[in-house]
């Protein structure tokens, strides 16, 4: 029997994506998110408005999207409260954020260039898409403040033993993304790490981890996190507003 619920959350799951692209000053900055889905060459990714990441795709007009794998969830859960911003909002300080300018070293990652576009690329990542905007859309509610970026894939780097040979395509059975499903990491269908962000916007379940590990505590004090203010784990946007 099916109940009616209005959901808080619609992280039903996809893959996580770090979006790798540039600041103002030509730094690098790593995002991790995983509102982003494709058709064709093209894909459609969601971000909060008041993120680094943001910005700056509307300046540069250019990102690569890195796949994560779930072997590296460890690195992706150590980018997941940090920002690019220096000032950080009252209520992401709350939810344990912090600004950091070098992601890439927080995260054990290697920073690779990319051919077509400035942005940089993740060497872990076994996917590699180089991207260039083609529209950019307000996505915005009650409670949402984003944007929809639709990107367009100019080249692709794939780990070779990830391609059926002879084909241009990928295999299924050896790519095993990352996938954040209710602001936790899965891969295999297995849930497999520990998330800072669940801790963080203090989603109300607990998991047992594949490997054994701790469960997760976090506080039971409902789906709206701390103050009351449901403007993010409402929304369907599938990453930290200020990355």
């Amino acid at each position: 029997m099916h109940k009616v619920a209005e959901l808080k959350v619609l992280y039903f799951g996809t893959p996580v994506v770090l979006i790798g692209s540039r600041n103002e000053d030509g730094s690098s900055n790593l995002a991790p998110m995983s509102s982003a889905w494709w058709l064709g060459d093209c894909a459609m990714l969601g971000l909060g408005n008041s993120g680094q990441t943001t910005a700056n795709l509307r300046r540069e007009r250019e990102c690569v999207l890195n796949l994560a794998s779930s072997a590296m969830v460890d690195a992706v859960d150590r980018l997941a409260l940090l920002t690019g911003k220096p000032e950080v909002s009252e209520y992401k300080l709350r939810q344990g954020y912090r600004h950091e300018r070098d992601k890439f070293g927080v995260a054990g990652l290697t920073e690779q260039p990319a051919d077509l576009v400035k942005a940089p690329r993740v060497a872990e990542c076994p996917i590699q898409l180089e991207c260039v905007v083609e529209a950019i859309h307000p996505f915005e509610g009650p409670d949402l403040r984003a944007t929809a970026f639709q990107v367009r894939v100019v080249r692709a780097h794939v780990e070779e033993n990830l391609i059926i040979p002879g084909t241009h395509y990928v295999d299924p059975l050896r790519w095993d993304p990352l996938i954040m499903k209710f602001c936790e990491f899965f891969g295999g269908g297995q849930n497999v790490h520990p998330s800072r962000l669940a801790e963080g916007w203090e989603m109300p379940h607990r998991m047992n981890y594949s490997d054994g590990g701790s469960m997760n505590d976090s506080s039971m004090r409902g789906l709206t996190g701390s103050g009351g203010n449901s403007s993010v784990i409402s929304s369907p946007i599938g990453v930290p507003a200020e990355s």
